[in-house]
């Protein structure tokens, strides 16, 4: 029996897994221009909590007769909501201090006299409104997202619960319908002209007339602070740039594969019916690998899973005794520096978590470790920093 060995060497340097980059291919990162799409963010981004102060007005049964200045109170907003996308959102709001009006039957009376012909009273009580709204951004909505843009118009509807606890005491359902304008002061401050029309039932003022509901009107005037992470990113698209000279490389080794392939088969032809070994060296060598992310966020993208699946196979089948080092980084631009170290350290993570439970990567070979935020790496691009490298130690 005649034995031949033939020892076959590969040598695969793998940007993304599959394919060799040369220092001479350029990687490019494309943002999706759309302005109405954005990539969705985690339940704890895009919160905000508001304040404000300023008037209102209850229309009773019979606040109509006394004078505007008479009928004004004092107002106060506050709130809590979050954005789910650019253009709807949803808010938990207290509003309420106290509503002035006038009173034929003694309800909330001040005991002061206003009208002794028509039997009025003055009146006065506290009250709260507790409602939720859902907001509608329609300039963001209509006109695509812009977190620069200066005004933004938001009309809004909700439902609430409105409570006196001065006797005669009320609890009834209200409806709110109303309008926020908001003038951005910078990336995490907004003033707010917050105008909402608010409707109850009649008997909530302790006097019931000929109408079915009551209203109060509001106009507040306050600041909006928005929590990290208050911006919304764009997809984005890896584009790899090779020269001609790299492409007619690639071309000339898949030609002497195949020419090696051949004499192999020519050779086994050759040796007849005797037994053939043929033994087969793999030596994978994997070259710096990039996964990026988007702005503020560490869950892979399923395009980044498969790139990973191939990097994975490399790992696996390489004879080589090599440790890999997954790096994690932030953009410095954006975020605070702790937030920046969690955030970095959160994506080097999910690469081990992914590589190892997910495709089996042997945990002995893989190094975890971050550098939180960094200045621009590669192009001067910040997108580029929002990434997780993988290199050979």
């Amino acid at each position: 029996m005649r034995k031949v060995l033939v020892t076959v060497v590969l040598l695969l340097l793998t940007g993304s897994g599959v394919y060799a980059q040369n220092e001479s291919s350029t990687t490019t990162i494309v943002e999706n221009t759309d302005k109405y799409k954005v990539e969705t963010n985690r339940f704890w981004s895009n919160w905000f909590i508001s304040v404000g102060g300023g008037a209102q007005m209850y229309f009773g049964d019979h606040n109509k007769q006394m004078s505007f200045g008479e009928r004004l109170s004092p107002a106060l907003d506050v709130a809590v909501g979050k954005w789910f996308t650019p253009g709807i959102g949803v808010r938990a709001m207290y509003s309420g201090l106290s509503i002035k009006g006038a009173t034929q039957n003694g309800a909330h009376s001040t005991g002061e006299v206003y009208d002794a012909s028509q039997w009025l009273d003055k009146q006065k009580f506290d009250f709260m409104n507790i409602h939720g709204d859902v907001l509608f951004n329609m300039s963001n909505i209509l006109f695509g997202y812009n977190e620069k843009r200066v005004w933004n118009v938001t009309p809004y509807v909700g439902l609430g619960w409105m409570v006196t606890w001065d006797s005669p005491r009320s609890r009834e359902f209200n409806a709110n319908l109303g309008v926020i304008n908001s003038f951005r002061l910078c990336s995490a401050l907004d003033v707010n002209l917050d105008v909402r029309a608010t409707a109850t039932k009649d008997r909530f003022d302790g006097e019931t007339g000929g109408h079915k509901e009551e209203g109060l009107l509001a106009i507040t005037l306050g600041l909006t602070y928005k929590f990290p992470l208050r911006s919304w990113g764009r997809s984005t698209t890896k584009v790899v740039m090779f020269s001609d000279e790299e492409l007619q490389q690639m071309k000339a080794r898949l030609r002497d594969m195949g020419m090696e392939n051949q004499r192999l088969k020519d050779q086994i032809a050759d040796s007849g019916n005797k037994t053939t070994e043929i033994m087969i060296e793999k030596n994978w060598v994997a070259a710096p690998h990039l996964i990026t992310f988007p702005i503020g966020k560490s869950e892979l993208s399923n395009e980044a899973r498969v790139n990973l699946g191939f990097l994975a196979k490399v790992m696996k089948e390489n004879n080589r005794k090599v440790v890999y080092t997954i790096i994690g980084y932030a953009d410095k631009g954006t975020g605070s520096p702790k937030f920046n170290e969690r955030l970095s350290k959160a994506r080097a993570e999910a690469v081990y978590e992914c590589l190892v439970k997910e495709f089996g990567v042997p945990a002995e070979i893989l190094e975890v470790t971050h550098e939180g935020g960094v200045d621009n790496m590669f192009y001067d691009d910040p997108r580029l920093s929002r990434a997780v490298i993988t290199e050979i130690k």
